[in-house]
């Protein structure tokens, strides 16, 4: 959360210029959306899915860790129970993300936080929690990324629907590994002391360590309670943070 010195003093806009930034700020991020997206519209066909199908899922949902997710459960008829709690498995960290950003965005009126947050996936996040952090006050900057995102991301499907057998295994390229290392990068951007950074390894080390066990999207889920509960421990953190 952010400190309570900066989020009591909060007065978001939201403006097309932050819009624009936002969108320029992960332009050159989101090239590396591509192959992901390449790789779902592939397998998505590969799947059984129509073309219509495939695109209007990347359209409609957003969401590429649940989207893959769901291939493996589609087949005829479609299990829709099971479909929708492996989706809200999957995206239930959207929960962790919309209380982080929530001092940036609830002073805003409604239609402008909803627009704010309408696209709102981790890669956005990370980029807008860390610009907020430094003192961005435009919450449009939030959508400007989604926005980017999302059209490369729609992009991407088409390509791999239309193409994507073709090209064969893209993570041979290692393109695999700079979202990886955007993430990283911007974590340790928002660590100032050893004390901040022991929650964060925490949650790190549980996130590795119960990938193999837990279902999709949970080892997430269960770094991020594991790294808060650490930093509850630390009663100086907790009063930095508001």
């Amino acid at each position: 959360m952010a400190d309570a010195s900066v989020t009591s003093t909060i007065r978001p806009i939201f403006t097309f210029r932050g819009l624009t930034r936002g969108a320029q700020r992960l332009l050159p991020v989101s090239v590396f959306v591509l192959p992901f997206g390449i790789a779902y519209g592939a397998a998505a066909i590969d799947a059984g899915m129509t073309i219509d199908q495939a695109m209007v899922a990347s359209l409609v949902m957003f969401a590429g860790a649940s989207q893959f997710a769901a291939l493996d459960l589609w087949q005829t008829p479609l299990p829709l129970l099971s479909l929708m709690l492996v989706v809200l498995a999957v995206n239930a960290r959207h929960l962790i993300l919309g209380a982080a950003i929530s001092p940036y965005v609830n002073p805003l009126p409604a239609h402008h936080w909803l627009g704010a947050l309408m696209l709102l996936s981790d890669v956005n996040f990370a980029d807008s929690y860390k610009a907020m952090k430094d003192g961005e006050r435009d919450a449009a900057h939030i959508l400007g990324g989604g926005l980017m995102l999302w059209c490369v991301w729609a992009i991407a499907t088409a390509i791999g629907v239309f193409a994507g057998s073709a090209l064969g295994n893209l993570e041979r390229f290692g393109v695999d590994v700079v979202m990886a290392a955007f993430f990283g990068a911007l974590t340790l951007g928002m660590v100032p002391n050893l004390r901040r950074a022991i929650p964060v390894a925490v949650a790190c080390a549980v996130a590795v360590v119960t990938l193999p066990i837990l279902p999709a999207g949970w080892n997430i889920i269960t770094a991020a309670l594991a790294g808060g509960f650490v930093g509850m421990l630390d009663p100086k953190a907790v009063r930095e943070a508001g």
